[in-house]
């Protein structure tokens, strides 16, 4: 596992629901509108499939081709995330809630199954998983 490489990074402040009007904003734009759940599913699987070829080609054994078109695995994150947004969009779910009610699972459920920075308790917390 390895630690935090944000916590010293000077992150932009923006709320996810203004990201979420924006991305809204953009798509009804257009008169197709968003695409259906299946076919945003299957977006979703092709943006994770380019996000994983670009994480191998980064830390894997597989090197890019010599003609394979330049990427990064922000850019990757960042289409995930755009297709993440629209499907909560197109469904009417709002993200923040989403991530708060996920947050307080992890919280819960998972209070006392990884070992905490500082704990002396790390057997323990091995048996617990």
């Amino acid at each position: 596992m390895s630690q935090s490489r944000i916590s010293e990074l000077p992150l932009t402040e923006r709320s996810l629901a203004d990201i979420q009007r924006e991305v809204d904003a953009y798509i009804s734009q257009f008169k197709e509108g968003y695409f259906s759940p299946l076919s945003m599913l299957a977006r979703m699987t092709e943006e994770v499939g380019e996000l994983a070829r670009e994480v191998n080609h980064h830390f894997g054994e597989k090197p890019k081709k010599k003609d394979e078109a330049e990427s990064s695995i922000e850019m990757e994150l960042g289409d995930v995330f755009f297709i993440v947004l629209c499907f909560a969009n197109s469904l009417g779910i709002d993200l923040t809630a989403a991530h708060n009610r996920v947050m307080h699972k992890f919280n819960t459920r998972d209070a006392n199954r990884w070992t905490r920075i500082g704990s002396d308790d790390a057997d323990q917390t091995k048996e617990n998983r």
